[in-house]
């Protein structure tokens, strides 16, 4: 019986079965079974996001912000050797975060000291040019100020939506030609369009999450 990707029961060791392949994702799969702390929904969302942000993004410190447990922080190392370091910031990181690390880092020795938790407001993180900002799901307007901390920086950024408020975000009078969710993300690539950047967009699998738009920018050359 296959596993539903969309289902927030967390991964337990009796549940590896289901990863016999020797894929990278089968492989981390099992390792994050191993550990015993993080949803299910949580490792298919991220893996969706790091494979597509490494397909488009390479090299960089990392920078997770909403991070969670700070697995697309872990993946994006993983899947590109050329960045080293990774940030996983929240205003709180969970406990099993720990758990995430110590596993991946035994199963990849090279994640050793490469992932660092801060716990701290999204304002406070310093960022250069030459990081790549990411967020799976920062909650309602906290995608704007992801999206405005890495237009600020001139860094790279790749966020995934999710919870977004038709009161508190711009919807750019759109809601007569759309609903409100994809007004406040089509305005939302408009902004970062308008501030010199190449936008692109995507979605992940309906399956896993409703929430499915993927939103990649990058600052274009100054003129």
């Amino acid at each position: 019986m296959s596993l539903r990707a969309s289902s927030r029961a967390r991964l337990k060791p009796t549940t590896a079965h289901h990863f016999p392949g020797e894929t990278l994702f089968d492989r981390i799969a099992r390792v994050i079974c191993a550990a015993d702390c993080l949803p299910r929904k949580e490792l298919y969302e991220s893996w969706e996001v790091a494979r597509r942000t490494r397909r488009r993004f390479r090299g960089g410190r990392v920078v997770d912000l909403a991070a969670g447990h700070g697995l697309v922080a872990h993946l994006l190392l993983l899947l590109d050797a050329t960045s080293t370091a990774a940030l996983a910031v929240d205003e709180r990181v969970p406990a099993g975060a720990t758990k995430l690390t110590a596993a991946l880092t035994r199963a990849w020795p090279r994640l050793e000291g490469a992932v660092r938790y801060v716990e701290t407001d999204l304002h406070e993180v310093p960022l250069g040019p030459d990081d790549l900002v990411v967020s799976a799901h920062a909650c309602g307007r906290l995608t704007d100020v992801v999206l405005a901390r890495a237009a600020g920086a001139r860094a790279r950024v790749v966020v995934l939506p999710c919870c977004h408020d038709a009161l508190l975000c711009d919807t750019g009078s759109l809601t007569g030609w759309m609903d409100a969710p994809l007004a406040i993300d089509a305005v939302r690539a408009a902004k970062l369009a308008a501030r010199g950047y190449a936008v692109h967009t995507q979605q992940i699998p309906e399956a896993i999450t409703p929430k499915n738009r993927l939103l990649f920018g990058e600052p274009l050359p100054a003129s």
